[in-house]
């Protein structure tokens, strides 16, 4: 359970092959980009705050949604639909932990409206080896975390994130190729629906 709550709260940021020479990408033309993404679905490698490493597959439909799927034999799955996120355990008998969605650096990225050129919202905006490095958080919430979110230029790709939870604690997401536009029924983040594909107690 540890290591999946650390999923909604960075490590060092692992390098990345881009283009030489690439320029920092404006907040502005980063936010369009994230408004721009209506789905996404990818492949993902977490690498936790203790060093273990998952890997899985990852759906988003924004606005507020999104599916973490842990590769077999791992059952484990986080959801966030509805103003909230849940995350089953394989290894737990008990319902799923649920938090509001608005509590977690996710909703950054999960908006309807991202806006980092927003007042505060944006504590660094760097180039570091050819990627655009932003870390944001809750202006009025700095207390829910931190995300920092990596993208590549031309054409501007969010590549991972890397999130610091409340503790400190960190986990680095590392996405695959995106895979933009698909069509996912709203079943597939429904919370009770999977409560009850689980049997009900998980």
């Amino acid at each position: 359970m540890k290591k999946l709550r650390l999923l909604l709260a960075p490590l060092a940021l692992m390098a990345l092959v881009a283009p030489a020479w690439a320029d920092k990408i404006s907040l502005n033309d980063l936010s369009a980009y994230l408004n721009s993404l209506g789905t996404v679905e990818t492949e993902f490698t977490q690498v936790n705050a203790d060093g273990s490493i998952a890997t899985g597959k990852l759906i988003i439909k924004r606005p507020g949604r999104v599916r973490f799927e842990y590769a077999p034999p791992d059952k484990s799955l986080v959801l966030a639909s509805s103003g909230n996120v849940a995350i089953f355990d394989a290894k737990s008998n008990q319902a799923p932990e649920q938090y509001p969605l608005k509590r977690t650096p996710l909703n950054l990225i999960l908006a309807a409206n991202v806006n980092l050129g927003s007042a505060k919202t944006v504590v660094s905006h760097t180039e570091e080896k050819n990627t655009t490095q932003v870390v944001a958080q809750d202006p009025q919430h700095p207390e829910y975390g931190q995300i920092a979110l990596v993208f590549t230029a031309k054409p501007t790709t969010l590549r991972q994130w890397v999130i610091t939870d409340d503790l400190g604690q960190q986990t680095t997401v590392i996405l695959g190729d995106l895979r933009t536009g698909g069509n996912y029924s709203a079943s597939l983040f429904n919370i009770t629906d999977e409560i009850e594909r689980r049997g009900g107690s998980r």
